[in-house]
């Protein structure tokens, strides 16, 4: 199911960015002989020709090169494998001097035909986001909650406060503060906050270097959810006493909690590094443990803002999804830079497997919240994925659209083409450094998933 789920949007992916390479060769007079859905062999074909509408199964290519009416009509194929798809055109990869040609049409028609591929990706990840923001709310930059002892309190920003920007990097929406974060790591210096509060900015220095006392286990601090035990940090106080993921806190030294908020206002009463007395249930059985916190030393903000708020009008909600798409251009032109920069690993990239292995976890996890969740999920992978190969496109490396962009702009400065069998020689080139690469990162995933 994860792999079909997976496939179905990898396919749609695709499939836009091919229909923005159509739309465009059909506005620009070029030849398309095939636009198809899905890989290998065809499991149906349909043409409008001058005697009308043919449809034929399993259509062999000799047929299609053969039909004498079939020679100068754009077929529409459905295959056997639901991955991706194409588009055919006229002189594309060869030298075609025919007057419905890729080649012999002008440079910027040619740009044009290029460009809308990724373009077109662009557009349905915004087409997605409006789906997922108009049901499930804009992502506004707003304080939600504030640490006790942590930076944020201590610099004085409260609960309410719009995140405006972050050493002068602008911020539109609440995941953006923690993705400024990862990409641009507190190095312990001050950090300048401007955030508006009652209608009115204000700047805020704040002081990341924090010190506490941790315990060594994570939970959701929402009133909503329990006291349960999500994760154990390996070799930390509570993994030392023997408490395991799955085990639920009844109490702390004596003080009964029923839900993750009341864990959390509990657990900020517990910072001095003390020892305290845990009751835990685990399959329906009560154990106290005396757990010793230890040090911890870190760089934080101390404050959480991000959580999506419903209520945006329609204005709101288009605004908020070209932010959206924005976001995750930004955010995939940003992690490129870290990782020719060597901030980044190339271990931490992620090709088909791994993109297939965290579809199914996120999968997974929605299954449990109901069908809507899974579809909004899901929508949100789309347009991740969706911005993502845009970008990706774009690089200006043969066998891209970007590499091919490139010799088109270069035509452009130096008045002629470069010549058609060298840039083929570059794109071929390209395209098999392209597969080692993609190897590499498959290589890469299976070895995650293993480990």
């Amino acid at each position: 199911m994860n792999i079909l789920v997976a496939l179905l949007i990898f396919s749609v992916i695709v499939v836009a960015h091919e229909l923005g390479h159509f739309f465009l060769a059909k506005k620009n007079g070029v030849g398309v002989p095939e636009f198809s859905v899905g890989m290998g062999p065809r499991i149906i074909t349909f043409a409008k020709t001058a005697e009308g509408c043919v449809v034929k199964f399993f259509c062999s290519q000799k047929i299609m090169e053969e039909r004498e009416d079939w020679q100068d009509v754009t077929k529409y194929s459905w295959k056997l494998l639901p991955l991706g798809g194409s588009c055919a055109m006229i002189g594309e990869d060869e030298d075609n001097d025919a007057e419905n040609s890729f080649n012999s049409k002008g440079k910027w028609a040619r740009f044009s035909i290029v460009f809308a591929g990724p373009f077109f990706n662009f557009i349905l990840a915004f087409v997605f986001s409006i789906i997922i923001i108009a049901n499930s709310g804009i992502d506004y930059p707003r304080v939600e909650a504030v640490y006790d002892n942590q930076p944020a309190k201590e610099a004085g920003i409260e609960v309410g406060d719009e995140i405006k920007s972050i050493n002068g990097h602008k911020i539109s929406i609440g995941r953006e503060i923690d993705t400024y974060v990862q990409l641009h790591p507190l190095t312990g210096e001050d950090v300048s906050i401007v955030l508006k509060r009652g209608g009115e900015e204000k700047t805020i220095t704040l002081n990341p270097n924090y010190k506490t006392n941790l315990f060594g286990f994570s939970y959701s601090p929402q009133k909503t959810e329990s006291t349960k035990i999500s994760v154990i940090s390996k070799g930390k106080p509570f993994d030392k006493a023997g408490i395991k993921a799955g085990d639920k806190i009844i109490s702390i030294n004596g003080q009964k909690v029923s839900n993750g908020e009341e864990l959390k206002n509990t657990m900020e009463a517990y910072n001095d590094g003390k020892e305290v007395t845990f009751e835990i249930e685990r399959e329906g059985a009560v154990q106290s443990y005396e757990v010793v916190p230890e040090p911890y030393e870190t760089k934080t903000l101390g404050f959480y803002a991000a959580g999506d708020i419903k209520g945006g009008n329609a204005f709101e909600v288009l605004k908020y999804s070209l932010v959206e798409v924005k976001y995750w251009i930004e955010t995939t032109v940003a992690s490129l830079g870290q990782l020719i920069t060597g901030k980044i690993s190339t271990k931490q990239l992620s090709g088909p497997v791994g993109i297939v292995d965290t579809v199914g976890s996120v999968l997974e996890q929605s299954t449990d919240y109901g069908m809507r969740a899974v579809i909004l999920n899901m929508l949100y992978m789309s347009v991740l994925l969706s911005a993502n190969l845009g970008v990706m496109n774009l690089l200006p490396l043969p066998a891209l659209d970007g590499g091919r962009l490139v010799f088109i702009l270069i035509e452009a400065v130096r008045g002629k083409p470069v010549d058609r069998d060298k840039e083929g020689y570059v794109h071929f080139a390209g395209f098999v450094v392209l597969m080692l690469f993609m190897i590499f990162v498959m290589y890469n995933d299976i070895i995650k998933i293993i480990h």
